[in-house]
C-alpha cells in the first residue's frame, strides 16, 4: 500500500496535468503499473481520509495556551509503529515549525493506517511531506520539509 502512495506523490507532485479524480482511470493506470487492486484500494482509502482530516477541525481538543514544553505522550500502538527515532524526528519539526499539534496528529493518524510490517524514518518523512502537501495554508512548511528531504541525502535531518 505505502508503495502505491509513494507511486501516487511522486508521479502526480510535480506533474503539470491535473490530478485525475476519476477512480476507475486511476485504478486501472495503478493496475497497468503493476499493483494489486486491494493494496489500490487501500492506498486510496488512505488518501481519501487524508482529504477528510483536513474538514476536521481537531484545535478545540487541544489546551489552550499550549507551551513549548509540552510533550506528546504515544499510545503503546503508536510506539511499536513510530520507534524513538522516529518520535524524535516529529518532535524535530515542531521545534523547528515544520508542524504544528494539528498536523503532527494529522501525520500520526496517517501513519497508524498505513498497511506495512516495517515503517521507518524514511517513511514518516514522506508522510509528512504528503500531509502537509494536502493541508491548505501549509506551503511554506511544506517547502521547508521537501528541502529537509531533499538536503541531506546521506544523514539524518536532527
Amino acid at each position: 500500500m505505502f508503495d502505491i502512495l509513494m507511486y501516487l506523490f511522486e508521479n502526480f507532485i510535480h506533474s503539470e496535468t491535473e490530478i485525475r479524480v476519476d477512480q476507475d482511470e486511476l485504478t486501472e493506470e495503478l493496475v497497468r503499473a503493476g499493483f494489486h487492486h486491494d493494496e489500490i484500494y487501500k492506498a486510496l482509502a488512505w488518501l481519501e481520509k487524508l482529504a477528510a482530516l483536513q474538514e476536521t477541525d481537531i484545535k478545540p481538543y487541544f489546551c489552550k495556551g499550549m507551551s513549548a514544553s509540552v510533550s506528546r505522550i504515544y499510545t503503546y500502538e503508536e510506539q511499536m509503529r513510530l520507534d524513538v527515532e522516529c518520535q524524535g524526528f516529529l518532535l524535530f519539526l515542531e521545534q523547528v515549525s515544520v508542524l504544528d499539534a494539528s498536523t503532527r496528529e494529522m501525520v500520526i493518524d496517517r501513519v497508524m493506517e498505513i498497511d506495512s510490517a516495517e515503517f521507518c524514518l524514511e517513511d514518516l518523512k514522506w508522510v509528512v511531506l504528503m500531509v502537509l502537501f494536502n493541508v491548505p495554508g501549509k506551503e511554506k512548511a511544506y517547502a521547508q520539509m521537501e528541502d529537509l528531504l531533499f538536503a541531506e541525502p546521506d544523514g539524518t535531518l536532527h
